[in-house]
Protein backbone atom coordinates (compact mmCIF):
# COMPACT_ATOMS: atom_id res chain seq x y z
CA UNK A 1 0.00 0.00 0.00
CA UNK A 2 1.27 3.47 -0.72
CA UNK A 3 0.89 5.73 2.16
CA UNK A 4 -1.06 8.93 1.99
CA UNK A 5 -0.93 12.07 4.47
CA UNK A 6 -3.78 14.66 4.29
CA UNK A 7 -2.91 18.54 5.35
CA UNK A 8 -5.74 20.64 5.21
CA UNK A 9 -6.66 23.13 8.01
CA UNK A 10 -10.55 22.75 6.88
CA UNK A 11 -11.70 19.69 8.93
CA UNK A 12 -14.78 19.48 6.05
CA UNK A 13 -12.27 19.28 3.41
CA UNK A 14 -10.19 16.32 5.37
CA UNK A 15 -13.61 14.96 6.02
CA UNK A 16 -14.58 14.79 2.28
CA UNK A 17 -11.00 13.47 0.77
CA UNK A 18 -11.25 9.96 3.47
CA UNK A 19 -14.60 9.53 2.13
CA UNK A 20 -14.84 10.18 -1.58
CA UNK A 21 -12.35 7.13 -2.48
CA UNK A 22 -11.97 3.66 -1.13
CA UNK A 23 -8.36 4.05 -0.46
CA UNK A 24 -7.25 0.44 0.47
CA UNK A 25 -9.19 -0.83 -2.60
CA UNK A 26 -7.01 1.11 -4.76
CA UNK A 27 -4.18 0.17 -3.25
CA UNK A 28 -3.80 3.52 -0.90
CA UNK A 29 -3.87 3.86 2.91
CA UNK A 30 -4.08 7.38 4.94
CA UNK A 31 -1.34 6.83 7.52
CA UNK A 32 -2.18 10.77 8.94
CA UNK A 33 -4.11 14.05 8.91
CA UNK A 34 -2.55 17.54 9.52
CA UNK A 35 -4.29 20.70 10.14
CA UNK A 36 -1.46 22.49 9.60
CA UNK A 37 2.14 22.42 8.22
CA UNK A 38 4.18 21.91 11.67
CA UNK A 39 1.67 19.03 12.08
CA UNK A 40 2.06 17.98 8.63
CA UNK A 41 6.10 18.14 8.88
CA UNK A 42 5.93 16.20 12.47
CA UNK A 43 3.65 13.39 10.90
CA UNK A 44 6.12 12.58 8.03
CA UNK A 45 8.82 12.33 10.46
CA UNK A 46 7.52 9.32 11.72
CA UNK A 47 5.00 8.00 9.18
CA UNK A 48 7.13 8.51 6.16
CA UNK A 49 4.10 8.60 3.52
CA UNK A 50 4.81 8.25 0.04
CA UNK A 51 2.02 11.48 -1.05
CA UNK A 52 1.20 14.22 0.87
CA UNK A 53 -1.99 15.80 -0.27
CA UNK A 54 -1.47 19.52 0.97
CA UNK A 55 -4.15 22.97 0.92
CA UNK A 56 -2.24 25.88 -0.84
CA UNK A 57 -3.96 28.11 1.39
CA UNK A 58 -3.43 27.52 5.37
CA UNK A 59 -2.72 29.56 8.30
CA UNK A 60 0.63 30.00 10.02
CA UNK A 61 2.86 28.12 7.40
CA UNK A 62 0.99 28.24 3.88
CA UNK A 63 0.89 25.28 1.46
CA UNK A 64 3.94 26.80 -0.71
CA UNK A 65 6.29 26.94 2.28
CA UNK A 66 5.10 23.48 3.12
CA UNK A 67 5.95 22.35 -0.07
CA UNK A 68 9.06 23.73 -0.03
CA UNK A 69 9.92 22.15 3.16
CA UNK A 70 9.06 18.82 2.23
CA UNK A 71 11.14 19.29 -1.16
CA UNK A 72 13.97 20.26 1.21
CA UNK A 73 13.79 17.78 4.54
CA UNK A 74 11.76 14.70 2.65
CA UNK A 75 12.43 14.85 -1.31
CA UNK A 76 11.47 11.03 -1.73
CA UNK A 77 7.26 12.56 -0.70
CA UNK A 78 5.88 13.44 -3.94
CA UNK A 79 3.24 16.47 -2.97
CA UNK A 80 -0.43 17.24 -4.65
CA UNK A 81 -1.42 20.87 -4.24
CA UNK A 82 -5.41 21.65 -2.98
CA UNK A 83 -6.27 25.17 -4.53
CA UNK A 84 -9.14 27.22 -4.97
CA UNK A 85 -9.90 29.40 -8.34
CA UNK A 86 -8.01 32.58 -6.30
CA UNK A 87 -4.78 30.41 -5.58
CA UNK A 88 -3.03 30.26 -8.42
CA UNK A 89 0.09 32.29 -7.87
CA UNK A 90 0.27 30.48 -4.59
CA UNK A 91 -0.07 26.68 -7.08
CA UNK A 92 2.45 27.99 -9.80
CA UNK A 93 4.95 28.48 -7.12
CA UNK A 94 4.32 24.86 -5.72
CA UNK A 95 4.49 23.18 -9.22
CA UNK A 96 7.80 25.41 -10.32
CA UNK A 97 9.08 23.88 -6.24
CA UNK A 98 8.24 19.98 -7.59
CA UNK A 99 4.25 19.18 -7.01
CA UNK A 100 3.12 16.92 -8.79
CA UNK A 101 -0.25 18.85 -9.54
CA UNK A 102 -3.52 19.99 -8.13
CA UNK A 103 -6.84 19.95 -7.34
CA UNK A 104 -9.37 22.62 -7.76
CA UNK A 105 -11.06 21.64 -4.69
CA UNK A 106 -14.57 22.55 -6.10
CA UNK A 107 -13.98 19.92 -8.48
CA UNK A 108 -12.76 16.29 -6.70
CA UNK A 109 -14.27 13.68 -7.31
CA UNK A 110 -13.32 10.17 -7.44
CA UNK A 111 -12.07 9.95 -11.05
CA UNK A 112 -10.04 12.86 -10.32
CA UNK A 113 -8.28 11.93 -7.09
CA UNK A 114 -7.42 8.59 -8.29
CA UNK A 115 -5.71 9.69 -11.62
CA UNK A 116 -3.46 12.46 -9.84
CA UNK A 117 -2.41 9.48 -7.07
CA UNK A 118 -1.54 7.33 -9.94
CA UNK A 119 0.27 9.66 -11.73
CA UNK A 120 2.38 10.74 -8.16
CA UNK A 121 3.55 7.25 -7.66
CA UNK A 122 4.41 6.76 -11.21
CA UNK A 123 1.87 4.03 -12.12
CA UNK A 124 -0.88 2.65 -14.16
CA UNK A 125 -3.82 2.19 -12.28
CA UNK A 126 -3.69 -1.62 -13.49
CA UNK A 127 0.02 -1.76 -11.84
CA UNK A 128 0.11 -4.34 -8.50
CA UNK A 129 -0.18 -1.99 -5.45
CA UNK A 130 3.45 -2.71 -3.51
CA UNK A 131 5.21 -0.96 -1.05
CA UNK A 132 9.51 -1.81 -0.95
CA UNK A 133 12.18 -2.46 -3.14
CA UNK A 134 10.11 -3.90 -5.84
CA UNK A 135 8.09 -0.63 -6.39
CA UNK A 136 10.80 1.45 -5.70
CA UNK A 137 13.04 -0.09 -8.74
CA UNK A 138 9.64 -0.54 -10.97
CA UNK A 139 9.41 3.44 -10.07
CA UNK A 140 13.03 3.88 -10.82
CA UNK A 141 12.81 2.09 -14.54
CA UNK A 142 10.16 4.03 -15.46
CA UNK A 143 11.57 7.05 -14.74
CA UNK A 144 15.17 6.14 -16.65
CA UNK A 145 12.86 5.15 -19.47
CA UNK A 146 10.74 8.25 -19.88
CA UNK A 147 14.37 10.62 -19.73
CA UNK A 148 15.67 7.83 -22.48
CA UNK A 149 12.81 8.83 -24.36
CA UNK A 150 12.50 12.41 -23.73
CA UNK A 151 16.29 12.20 -24.65
CA UNK A 152 15.60 10.75 -28.15
CA UNK A 153 13.10 13.02 -28.99
CA UNK A 154 15.19 15.70 -28.51
CA UNK A 155 17.13 14.90 -30.68
CA UNK A 156 14.71 13.73 -33.30
CA UNK A 157 13.29 17.76 -32.99
CA UNK A 158 17.13 19.01 -33.31
CA UNK A 159 17.46 16.84 -36.82
CA UNK A 160 20.16 14.33 -35.57
CA UNK A 161 20.32 11.92 -38.08
CA UNK A 162 18.66 8.08 -37.41
CA UNK A 163 17.07 9.77 -34.13
CA UNK A 164 13.58 8.10 -34.89
CA UNK A 165 15.04 4.75 -36.19
CA UNK A 166 16.71 5.26 -32.33
CA UNK A 167 13.36 6.17 -30.84
CA UNK A 168 11.71 2.89 -32.16
CA UNK A 169 14.19 0.57 -31.21
CA UNK A 170 14.04 2.29 -27.77
CA UNK A 171 10.44 1.64 -27.33
CA UNK A 172 10.83 -2.01 -28.42
CA UNK A 173 13.69 -2.43 -25.77
CA UNK A 174 12.01 -0.93 -22.80
CA UNK A 175 8.31 -2.00 -23.96
CA UNK A 176 7.19 1.47 -24.32
CA UNK A 177 3.76 2.15 -25.80
CA UNK A 178 2.89 -0.96 -26.02
CA UNK A 179 -0.30 -1.33 -28.16
CA UNK A 180 -0.02 1.54 -29.62
CA UNK A 181 -1.04 1.98 -33.61
CA UNK A 182 -1.37 5.66 -33.91
CA UNK A 183 1.37 8.40 -33.42
CA UNK A 184 1.49 11.70 -34.12
CA UNK A 185 3.95 14.15 -33.17
CA UNK A 186 3.18 17.94 -32.23
CA UNK A 187 6.01 21.06 -32.27
CA UNK A 188 5.25 23.65 -29.59
CA UNK A 189 6.98 26.97 -29.29
CA UNK A 190 6.87 29.40 -26.29
CA UNK A 191 6.25 32.57 -28.28
CA UNK A 192 8.56 35.53 -26.61
CA UNK A 193 11.38 32.61 -25.15
CA UNK A 194 14.20 34.30 -26.87
CA UNK A 195 13.09 38.11 -25.36
CA UNK A 196 12.03 36.53 -21.76
CA UNK A 197 15.50 34.94 -21.67
CA UNK A 198 18.14 37.02 -23.22
CA UNK A 199 18.94 38.38 -19.45
CA UNK A 200 18.95 35.26 -18.17
CA UNK A 201 21.89 32.96 -17.15
CA UNK A 202 21.90 29.16 -18.46
CA UNK A 203 20.82 27.97 -15.37
CA UNK A 204 17.88 30.32 -15.58
CA UNK A 205 16.85 29.72 -18.77
CA UNK A 206 17.49 25.70 -18.36
CA UNK A 207 14.61 25.80 -15.33
CA UNK A 208 12.02 27.59 -16.71
CA UNK A 209 12.57 24.89 -20.09
CA UNK A 210 12.57 22.11 -17.75
CA UNK A 211 9.26 23.98 -15.74
CA UNK A 212 7.84 24.17 -19.11
CA UNK A 213 8.48 20.43 -19.98
CA UNK A 214 7.40 19.27 -16.93
CA UNK A 215 3.76 21.34 -16.85
CA UNK A 216 3.35 19.78 -20.07
CA UNK A 217 3.61 16.43 -19.11
CA UNK A 218 1.55 17.06 -16.00
CA UNK A 219 -1.17 18.21 -18.54
CA UNK A 220 -0.41 15.63 -20.84
CA UNK A 221 -0.45 12.70 -17.89
CA UNK A 222 0.43 9.64 -18.13
CA UNK A 223 3.70 8.82 -20.37
CA UNK A 224 3.06 5.81 -21.37
CA UNK A 225 1.17 7.47 -24.32
CA UNK A 226 2.11 10.71 -24.12
CA UNK A 227 5.60 12.28 -23.56
CA UNK A 228 6.97 15.73 -23.42
CA UNK A 229 10.86 17.06 -24.37
CA UNK A 230 12.45 20.10 -24.70
CA UNK A 231 14.58 20.93 -27.88
CA UNK A 232 16.18 24.53 -27.67
CA UNK A 233 14.61 28.10 -27.88
CA UNK A 234 11.63 27.68 -26.64
CA UNK A 235 10.88 24.58 -29.21
CA UNK A 236 9.51 21.40 -27.58
CA UNK A 237 7.85 18.14 -28.84
CA UNK A 238 5.49 16.21 -27.74
CA UNK A 239 4.79 12.31 -28.90
CA UNK A 240 1.06 10.63 -28.33
CA UNK A 241 0.47 7.72 -28.75
CA UNK A 242 -2.98 5.93 -29.45
CA UNK A 243 -4.85 2.22 -29.76
CA UNK A 244 -7.04 3.88 -31.53
CA UNK A 245 -7.01 3.90 -35.47
CA UNK A 246 -9.33 6.27 -36.81
CA UNK A 247 -7.62 9.45 -37.54
CA UNK A 248 -10.75 11.22 -37.74
CA UNK A 249 -11.11 10.47 -33.30
CA UNK A 250 -7.02 10.89 -32.93
CA UNK A 251 -7.02 14.42 -34.58
CA UNK A 252 -9.37 15.57 -32.39
CA UNK A 253 -8.11 13.97 -29.12
CA UNK A 254 -4.83 15.53 -29.92
CA UNK A 255 -6.63 18.70 -30.37
CA UNK A 256 -8.01 19.17 -27.43
CA UNK A 257 -4.58 18.15 -25.59
CA UNK A 258 -3.15 20.47 -27.45
CA UNK A 259 -5.04 23.46 -26.08
CA UNK A 260 -4.89 22.02 -22.73
CA UNK A 261 -1.21 22.33 -22.19
CA UNK A 262 -1.58 25.61 -23.93
CA UNK A 263 -3.76 26.71 -21.12
CA UNK A 264 -1.65 25.10 -18.30
CA UNK A 265 1.59 27.10 -19.76
CA UNK A 266 -0.37 30.49 -19.84
CA UNK A 267 -2.05 29.51 -16.31
CA UNK A 268 0.61 28.23 -14.25
CA UNK A 269 4.05 30.24 -16.07
CA UNK A 270 2.45 32.86 -17.63
CA UNK A 271 3.74 31.89 -21.00
CA UNK A 272 1.88 31.87 -24.30
CA UNK A 273 2.80 29.45 -26.69
CA UNK A 274 2.03 28.25 -30.03
CA UNK A 275 1.46 24.68 -31.24
CA UNK A 276 1.17 22.78 -34.39
CA UNK A 277 0.32 18.83 -34.44
CA UNK A 278 1.76 16.54 -37.78
CA UNK A 279 -0.35 14.04 -39.51
CA UNK A 280 -1.31 10.55 -37.94
CA UNK A 281 1.16 7.53 -39.22
CA UNK A 282 1.06 4.13 -37.98
CA UNK A 283 5.07 3.28 -36.43
CA UNK A 284 7.28 5.54 -34.47
CA UNK A 285 9.48 5.32 -37.94
CA UNK A 286 7.21 7.82 -39.81
CA UNK A 287 7.21 10.00 -36.48
CA UNK A 288 10.47 12.00 -37.97
CA UNK A 289 8.29 13.38 -40.78
CA UNK A 290 5.06 13.85 -38.61
CA UNK A 291 7.26 16.20 -36.99
CA UNK A 292 8.48 18.12 -39.95
CA UNK A 293 5.09 18.75 -40.84
CA UNK A 294 4.30 19.93 -37.61
CA UNK A 295 7.04 22.08 -38.01
CA UNK A 296 6.42 23.43 -41.24
CA UNK A 297 2.72 24.30 -39.91
CA UNK A 298 3.90 25.98 -36.59
CA UNK A 299 6.90 28.33 -38.39
CA UNK A 300 4.33 29.40 -42.04
CA UNK A 301 3.74 32.44 -42.16
CA UNK A 302 0.61 33.78 -40.57
CA UNK A 303 -1.20 34.71 -43.39
CA UNK A 304 -0.90 34.70 -47.49
CA UNK A 305 0.56 38.37 -47.39
CA UNK A 306 4.37 38.51 -47.64
CA UNK A 307 6.19 41.62 -48.00
CA UNK A 308 9.48 42.59 -50.21
CA UNK A 309 11.70 42.43 -47.06
CA UNK A 310 10.36 39.39 -45.29
CA UNK A 311 13.55 37.37 -46.84
CA UNK A 312 15.92 40.23 -46.77
CA UNK A 313 15.27 41.76 -43.37
CA UNK A 314 17.26 40.55 -40.21
CA UNK A 315 17.65 43.11 -37.92
CA UNK A 316 17.23 47.02 -37.19
CA UNK A 317 19.20 49.21 -39.63
CA UNK A 318 21.70 51.47 -38.33
CA UNK A 319 19.03 54.23 -39.87
CA UNK A 320 16.80 52.94 -37.83
CA UNK A 321 18.42 52.84 -34.81
CA UNK A 322 19.68 56.25 -35.21
CA UNK A 323 16.19 58.22 -35.96
CA UNK A 324 14.32 55.94 -32.96
CA UNK A 325 17.43 57.58 -30.73
CA UNK A 326 16.98 60.95 -32.49
CA UNK A 327 12.58 60.58 -32.09
CA UNK A 328 13.82 59.70 -27.82
CA UNK A 329 16.03 62.57 -27.39
CA UNK A 330 13.39 65.41 -28.82
CA UNK A 331 10.60 63.55 -27.24
CA UNK A 332 8.66 62.77 -30.86
CA UNK A 333 6.00 60.63 -29.43
CA UNK A 334 4.58 60.70 -33.66
CA UNK A 335 8.01 60.23 -35.05
CA UNK A 336 8.66 57.24 -32.63
CA UNK A 337 5.36 55.84 -33.45
CA UNK A 338 5.47 55.98 -37.16
CA UNK A 339 9.50 54.27 -37.36
CA UNK A 340 8.27 51.20 -35.09
CA UNK A 341 4.74 50.94 -37.25
CA UNK A 342 6.91 50.72 -40.03
CA UNK A 343 9.38 48.28 -38.73
CA UNK A 344 6.53 46.04 -37.93
CA UNK A 345 4.62 46.25 -41.38
CA UNK A 346 8.44 45.11 -42.66
CA UNK A 347 7.86 42.04 -40.90
CA UNK A 348 4.50 41.65 -41.04
CA UNK A 349 4.37 38.34 -42.88
CA UNK A 350 6.53 36.45 -40.42
CA UNK A 351 5.42 33.79 -36.95
CA UNK A 352 6.02 36.39 -34.08
CA UNK A 353 8.41 33.42 -32.73
CA UNK A 354 10.23 33.77 -36.25
CA UNK A 355 14.26 34.39 -35.11
CA UNK A 356 14.09 37.58 -37.44
CA UNK A 357 11.06 38.83 -35.35
CA UNK A 358 12.64 38.14 -32.22
CA UNK A 359 15.80 39.48 -33.14
CA UNK A 360 14.18 42.95 -34.11
CA UNK A 361 12.44 43.28 -30.58
CA UNK A 362 15.73 42.55 -28.91
CA UNK A 363 17.54 45.05 -30.77
CA UNK A 364 14.38 47.53 -29.76
CA UNK A 365 14.39 46.75 -26.38
CA UNK A 366 18.47 47.31 -25.88
CA UNK A 367 17.69 50.73 -27.77
CA UNK A 368 15.49 51.80 -24.85
CA UNK A 369 17.69 50.28 -22.31
CA UNK A 370 20.96 52.36 -23.88
CA UNK A 371 18.50 55.74 -24.10
CA UNK A 372 17.49 55.04 -20.56
CA UNK A 373 21.39 54.87 -19.65
CA UNK A 374 21.62 57.82 -21.71
CA UNK A 375 19.77 60.27 -20.33
CA UNK A 376 18.10 58.85 -17.47
CA UNK A 377 20.90 57.19 -15.48
CA UNK A 378 19.53 57.51 -12.17
CA UNK A 379 16.16 56.43 -13.00
CA UNK A 380 15.42 54.32 -10.36
CA UNK A 381 13.31 50.58 -10.80
CA UNK A 382 10.75 51.59 -8.91
CA UNK A 383 9.76 54.82 -11.16
CA UNK A 384 10.81 52.86 -14.63
CA UNK A 385 8.12 49.89 -13.18
CA UNK A 386 6.04 52.96 -12.85
CA UNK A 387 5.36 53.40 -16.29
CA UNK A 388 7.30 50.57 -18.19
CA UNK A 389 5.04 47.58 -19.21
CA UNK A 390 6.27 44.44 -17.73
CA UNK A 391 8.84 42.44 -19.69
CA UNK A 392 7.54 39.05 -18.10
CA UNK A 393 4.23 40.48 -19.67
CA UNK A 394 5.71 39.36 -23.14
CA UNK A 395 5.61 35.72 -22.54
CA UNK A 396 1.89 36.40 -22.49
CA UNK A 397 2.31 38.06 -26.65
CA UNK A 398 1.14 35.63 -28.85
CA UNK A 399 0.99 37.65 -32.37
CA UNK A 400 2.56 40.92 -34.22
CA UNK A 401 -0.54 42.86 -33.44
CA UNK A 402 0.01 42.33 -29.58
CA UNK A 403 4.07 42.75 -29.89
CA UNK A 404 3.77 46.14 -31.64
CA UNK A 405 0.70 47.46 -29.13
CA UNK A 406 3.64 46.57 -26.02
CA UNK A 407 6.54 47.81 -27.55
CA UNK A 408 4.50 51.12 -28.47
CA UNK A 409 3.38 51.39 -24.62
CA UNK A 410 7.14 51.14 -23.87
CA UNK A 411 8.36 53.74 -25.92
CA UNK A 412 5.33 56.21 -25.01
CA UNK A 413 6.36 55.34 -21.35
CA UNK A 414 10.21 55.71 -22.09
CA UNK A 415 9.43 58.93 -23.45
CA UNK A 416 6.92 59.74 -20.37
CA UNK A 417 9.77 59.46 -17.62
CA UNK A 418 12.42 61.21 -19.81
CA UNK A 419 9.99 64.55 -20.04
CA UNK A 420 9.16 64.21 -16.23
CA UNK A 421 13.06 63.92 -15.56
CA UNK A 422 13.57 67.10 -17.69
CA UNK A 423 10.86 68.85 -15.83
CA UNK A 424 11.94 68.40 -12.70
CA UNK A 425 14.09 70.80 -11.17
CA UNK A 426 13.74 73.74 -8.59
CA UNK A 427 10.35 74.03 -9.44
CA UNK A 428 6.68 73.73 -7.67
CA UNK A 429 4.58 71.13 -8.51
CA UNK A 430 2.66 73.34 -10.87
CA UNK A 431 5.56 74.81 -13.14
CA UNK A 432 6.65 71.19 -13.06
CA UNK A 433 3.29 70.45 -14.74
CA UNK A 434 3.56 73.14 -16.98
CA UNK A 435 6.83 72.40 -18.37
CA UNK A 436 5.81 68.88 -19.10
CA UNK A 437 3.39 70.22 -20.62
CA UNK A 438 5.67 72.17 -23.33
CA UNK A 439 7.78 68.85 -23.67
CA UNK A 440 4.51 66.56 -24.54
CA UNK A 441 3.14 69.51 -27.28
CA UNK A 442 5.74 71.20 -28.28
CA UNK A 443 5.45 70.18 -32.18
CA UNK A 444 2.00 70.93 -31.82
CA UNK A 445 0.24 74.15 -30.93
CA UNK A 446 0.29 74.85 -27.12
CA UNK A 447 -0.22 78.00 -25.14
CA UNK A 448 -0.02 79.37 -21.76
CA UNK A 449 -3.95 79.51 -21.48
CA UNK A 450 -3.95 75.78 -22.74
CA UNK A 451 -1.58 74.37 -20.31
CA UNK A 452 -3.16 76.01 -17.53
CA UNK A 453 -6.60 74.75 -18.51
CA UNK A 454 -4.63 70.89 -18.32
CA UNK A 455 -3.17 72.08 -14.99
CA UNK A 456 -6.28 73.68 -13.30
CA UNK A 457 -4.94 77.30 -12.50
CA UNK A 458 -6.18 81.03 -13.47
CA UNK A 459 -3.71 81.81 -16.55
CA UNK A 460 -2.48 84.95 -14.85
CA UNK A 461 -1.00 83.09 -11.66
CA UNK A 462 0.54 79.96 -14.04
CA UNK A 463 2.39 83.29 -15.59
CA UNK A 464 3.33 84.83 -12.86
CA UNK A 465 4.76 81.63 -10.83
CA UNK A 466 6.48 80.11 -14.05
CA UNK A 467 8.04 83.77 -14.97
CA UNK A 468 9.34 83.50 -11.25
CA UNK A 469 10.62 80.09 -11.23
CA UNK A 470 12.28 79.73 -14.37
CA UNK A 471 13.35 83.13 -14.83
CA UNK A 472 11.53 83.18 -18.59
CA UNK A 473 8.15 83.71 -20.22
CA UNK A 474 5.98 80.95 -20.84
CA UNK A 475 6.71 81.66 -24.73
CA UNK A 476 10.29 82.15 -24.30
CA UNK A 477 10.41 78.65 -22.53
CA UNK A 478 8.30 76.88 -25.32
CA UNK A 479 10.82 78.46 -27.69
CA UNK A 480 13.92 77.40 -26.44
CA UNK A 481 12.75 73.59 -25.92
CA UNK A 482 12.03 74.34 -30.28
CA UNK A 483 15.25 75.74 -30.86
CA UNK A 484 17.09 72.91 -28.53
CA UNK A 485 14.85 70.04 -30.69
CA UNK A 486 15.90 72.29 -33.97
CA UNK A 487 19.68 71.95 -33.10
CA UNK A 488 19.60 68.50 -32.59
CA UNK A 489 17.65 67.64 -35.89
CA UNK A 490 20.42 69.87 -37.56
CA UNK A 491 23.00 67.87 -36.28
CA UNK A 492 21.57 64.70 -37.51
CA UNK A 493 22.00 65.81 -41.49
CA UNK A 494 18.45 63.70 -42.07
CA UNK A 495 16.24 67.02 -42.68
CA UNK A 496 16.11 70.31 -44.60
CA UNK A 497 16.42 73.66 -42.74
CA UNK A 498 12.08 73.79 -43.71
CA UNK A 499 11.61 70.11 -43.05
CA UNK A 500 12.88 70.66 -39.32
CA UNK A 501 11.34 74.31 -38.71
CA UNK A 502 8.29 72.57 -39.13
CA UNK A 503 8.98 69.44 -36.69
CA UNK A 504 9.83 71.70 -33.92
CA UNK A 505 6.82 73.08 -33.96
CA UNK A 506 7.03 76.39 -35.85
CA UNK A 507 4.24 77.23 -38.38
CA UNK A 508 5.93 80.25 -40.00
CA UNK A 509 9.63 79.24 -41.04
CA UNK A 510 10.34 83.03 -40.96
CA UNK A 511 9.59 83.38 -37.64
CA UNK A 512 11.85 80.01 -36.68
CA UNK A 513 14.76 81.74 -38.64
CA UNK A 514 14.35 85.17 -36.60
CA UNK A 515 13.77 83.00 -32.93
CA UNK A 516 16.73 80.70 -33.94
CA UNK A 517 18.92 83.89 -34.81
CA UNK A 518 17.63 85.44 -31.29
CA UNK A 519 18.38 82.45 -29.31
CA UNK A 520 21.29 80.75 -30.56
CA UNK A 521 23.37 84.19 -32.16
CA UNK A 522 23.20 82.76 -35.67
CA UNK A 523 21.17 81.41 -38.47
CA UNK A 524 19.67 77.53 -38.87
CA UNK A 525 22.49 77.39 -41.78
CA UNK A 526 25.83 78.60 -40.41
CA UNK A 527 24.96 76.59 -37.07
CA UNK A 528 24.37 73.67 -39.85
CA UNK A 529 27.69 74.69 -41.50
CA UNK A 530 29.71 74.50 -38.00
CA UNK A 531 29.92 78.24 -37.27
CA UNK A 532 29.14 77.71 -33.81
CA UNK A 533 31.47 80.69 -32.92
CA UNK A 534 29.06 83.48 -33.46
CA UNK A 535 27.57 85.26 -30.94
Amino acid sequence: MFQVLLVDDEPLVRHHLTTLLDWNKEGFELCGEAHNGAMALALIGRSAPHVAIIDVNMPEMNGVELNRTIKEKHPSVRTIMLSSYDDYDYVRECLKDGAVDYLLKHRLDEASLLAILNKAVEKRPSDDRQRGKNAVGEMSGERESSALVRDLLADLARGKPDAAANLEAAADRHGLFRGAISYVAAAVQIVSFRLLTESYSDVQTNRLAQQAVEIMQQSLGNMQDRVAAYAEDGRMIVLFAFKERSEHVVAGEVGRLIAKLQHALELLLNLRCMAAPGYVCGSLAQFGASYGAAVRALDASPSSERPSLFNDRVSLTIEEQKELLLSIERLDKEGMHQLLASVFSSVRGQPVHAQTVQMIVSELLHTGDKAIKKWMPTLSSEAAESELPSRADLGKIAGLAELELWLQSYYAGLLKLLRRQRANGPYSRHVSQAIELILERYQGYITLELAAGAIGLNPSYLSRIFKEETRATFSEYLNRVRIDVSCRLLESGRYSIKQISTQAGFANYNYFFKVFKEIKGMTPQAYLNGDRTVK
